[in-house]
């Protein structure tokens, strides 16, 4: 993560705040949710801030991000439906954020719920809390670190599922933190995968901001389809 410089900010999203409160409940949907819909609902680069961008290199939609952190592999795509993404990034001097949407758009309620209750094992059967030894090779070079992971559950406008928090801090000698929030939301026969982390070098202090700003881009979201 450390190959390259980059800088930050705080996230300067162009949406309305997205997280849930006190207002009155959503009303049910009703219906199936098409590709065309997610497709529309899903964070373009300009929506979500001016530093933002599409990556160089374009993510294997068959792939999901890793859930658990660590040396974990990240899982697959579960079968059965439409992949519709849309990744972005911010970079600069100072650290980096990543913005990962994957809507899987299945054609029934059952075949969604079965797909959210596997990546629901995959996240029960992360470790709460992961070292792991520097690596340099060919493709990577990122300094030690420990890592911590939580999960908790989610209700967001009638989307409800949960998000795995990780938080990333390397080793004194090359200090640097990385927050990553990997929600898993299902509403009827969808089901979104939105991944947001911030990376931040030079300092040993977590994002202020990182719980605002992962909320806000999901809430957004779902709100557009809710």
């Amino acid at each position: 993560m450390f190959a390259r410089a980059v800088v930050i900010g705080t996230c300067a999203l162009l949406l309305v705040a997205g997280c849930s409160g006190d207002d009155d409940p959503a009303p049910e949907p009703t219906g199936l949710i098409n590709a065309t819909t997610m497709r529309g609902a899903l964070l373009q680069a300009n929506e979500i801030g001016p530093t933002w961008a599409a990556p160089q290199t374009s993510a294997d939609p068959n792939q999901l991000v890793s859930i658990c952190g660590g040396t974990t592999s990240a899982p697959s795509v579960p079968p059965g439906g439409d992949v519709v993404a849309a990744s972005f990034v911010d970079e600069g001097q100072k650290g980096a954020q990543t913005l990962d949407q994957t809507a899987l758009v299945y054609g029934d309620e059952t075949l969604a719920t079965a797909a959210q209750t596997a990546l629901r094992a995959v996240a029960d059967g992360c470790q709460a809390n992961v070292s792991v030894p520097a690596t340099v090779n060919d493709e990577k070079s990122e300094p030690a670190y420990t890592e911590t992971v939580a999960i908790k559950t989610l209700d967001e406008s009638g989307w409800k599922g949960f998000v795995v928090i990780r938080h990333k801090k390397y080793d004194p000698a090359h200090p640097g933190t990385a927050d990553t929030a990997v929600a898993v939301l299902n509403s009827r026969n969808v089901v979104l995968v939105d991944t947001y982390a911030i990376y931040r070098l030079n300092t040993s202090s977590p994002s202020p901001n990182f719980d605002a700003d992962w909320q806000r881009l999901v809430g957004s979201v779902v709100q557009r389809v809710s």
